[in-house]
C-alpha cells in the first residue's frame, strides 16, 4: 500500500491504458469504532467494480478475468489496520496499485482508458511533503515526510553506508573524537556521495530539504556539499540509524514554522489581491476560474468538502451527498484543474480564510 506520491508516479499513473482501467475509490479512517465500517465497505465497492465489468461488453472475458484477477491481488495489499482518511485501487490489463490518502475520498467506481487520478493529486497537494536527510560518519538516511510522519525513502542510492577497517562511528561519538572524523578525506568523499546522490532525488522530486547531523557533519557539509549546503540545517545527531518516530519529533518544530510562514504569506496575497480586483472565493467562482486557466494561486482550508451539482447553466449548486448527480470531490476537482494550469495551490489550517468559505484565490487576470 503506497503513501508517498512522486511526480514522476503521478505522470506514469495518469498515461491512457488499454480499456477497462478500473479505478475503486473508498473512505477509511484513522480510529475506531469508525474503522469497523471499512472491511465491508471495501469488500461492497470492488464487488460493484467487478459487477460493472461483467456487465461491459466492451470488456472481453479474457481481459475482465485479468483485471478482476488484479483487482483481488490489490484487496490483499491493503492493510486497514494503518489506514487514513482515503483508499484507491487502480487496476487494468496487467497491473494494479493501492494509495492510501490522507484526505477523504467520495466512494465511486470508475471504468474508463485512465485512472481517477484528481483525488490522489488533491491529497499529495496538502501532504505539504518534504525530505530529511540524515547523516552520520557512516550512513545516510532519507526520509519521507508528510503532514504528521517520516517514513524511510529507499529510493535512488539510499541509504547510503560506508565501512572500513577499525571504523566505529558510534565510538567516535562517544569519546568526542566527532570533529576529526569529519575531516578525514574519506568521510568527506562520503558525504559529497550523498549530496550527489540528494541532488538525483531532487530532479525528480523537488521538496523542501532539512539535513541533520552532529553540527561538525554539518559543518563539513558547508564545506563539500550542493543542494545540501543549501538545504535547511538540523544540529542533531544519531537520527541516520533512528526511528522515524523519532526523526519526525526532531523536525516537527521546522515542519510547523515552516507551514505557518505558508499561511502568512497567502494571507498578504489574499489580502492584496482583493485590492487589485484579483481575488475570487468559494467553490463556483474558483471552479469557472479554474477551467479558464486564470488562478495564480489557490488556497485551501485542509478539510474543506462541499458537494455540489450542476443547475443545467454555468454554475454550481449546493446538494446533497448520494444525490444522483452529486459531485462529492468537487474541491479535488478544482486543485487538480488548477495544479494542471500551473497555479500554486497551498493548504491551510481551517478557518485561516475567514469569510472566504473554504477556498480563496489570486487570479491571473
Amino acid at each position: 500500500m503506497e503513501h508517498a506520491l512522486s511526480p514522476a508516479t503521478l505522470t506514469g499513473l495518469r498515461r491512457p491504458r488499454p480499456y477497462p482501467a478500473v479505478s475503486v475509490l473508498t473512505p477509511t479512517h484513522r480510529r475506531e469504532p469508525d474503522n469497523a465500517q471499512d472491511r465491508v465497505r471495501l469488500r461492497n465497492v470492488v464487488a460493484e467494480a467487478k459487477r460493472q465489468l461483467e456487465a461491459d461488453p466492451a470488456v472481453p472475458r479474457e481481459r475482465r478475468m485479468d483485471v478482476t484477477r488484479h483487482l483481488d491481488q490489490a484487496v490483499t495489499e491493503v492493510d486497514l489496520a494503518h489506514a487514513e482518511e482515503g483508499l484507491v485501487i487502480y487496476a487494468a490489463p496487467g497491473e494494479h496499485h493501492v494509495w492510501s490518502l490522507p484526505r477523504p475520498v467520495p466512494e465511486r467506481v470508475v471504468l474508463s482508458d485512465t485512472f481517477l487520478t484528481r483525488n490522489l493529486v488533491s491529497a499529495q497537494a496538502a501532504e505539504r511533503s518534504f525530505w530529511v536527510l540524515s547523516l552520520s560518519a557512516d550512513r545516510a538516511t532519507l526520509w519521507n515526510g508528510g503532514t504528521d510522519r517520516v517514513s524511510e525513502a529507499r529510493t535512488g542510492e539510499f541509504p547510503l553506508a560506508r565501512s572500513r577497517d577499525n571504523f566505529d562511528a558510534e565510538r567516535q561519538e562517544r569519546i568526542g573524537d566527532l570533529p576529526s572524523t569529519f575531516r578525514d578525506e574519506d568521510t568527506r568523499h562520503f558525504l559529497r556521495a550523498a549530496d550527489t546522490a540528494m541532488s538525483a532525488v531532487l530532479r525528480d522530486d523537488e521538496r523542501t530539504l532539512y539535513v541533520t547531523g552532529e553540527p561538525a557533519a554539518l559543518s563539513a557539509l558547508d564545506e563539500v556539499g550542493g543542494v545540501t549546503r543549501e538545504a535547511v540545517h538540523l544540529p542533531h545527531g544519531g537520527l541516520a540509524h533512528g526511528t522515524p518516530e523519532t526523526v519526525w519529533q526532531a523536525v516537527r518544530p521546522l515542519v510547523a514554522a515552516e507551514a505557518l510562514r505558508s499561511t502568512d504569506t497567502v494571507a498578504r496575497a489574499l489580502e492584496s489581491a482583493r485590492g487589485h480586483r484579483a481575488f475570487a472565493a468559494g467553490v463556483d467562482e474558483l471552479w469557472q476560474s479554474a477551467r479558464e486557466g486564470r488562478v495564480r494561486l489557490l488556497a485551501v482550508e485542509e478539510n474543506y468538502r462541499v458537494t455540489v451539482r450542476d443547475d443545467d447553466g454555468d454554475h454550481l449548486i449546493p446538494a446533497v451527498s448520494g444525490d444522483l448527480d452529486a459531485r462529492e470531490d468537487i474541491v479535488d476537482e478544482i486543485v487538480e484543474q488548477c495544479l494542471e494550469t500551473g497555479a500554486d495551490v497551498r493548504f491551510v489550517p481551517d478557518g485561516a480564510l475567514g469569510e472566504a468559505e473554504g477556498m480563496a484565490g489570486v487570479l491571473r487576470y
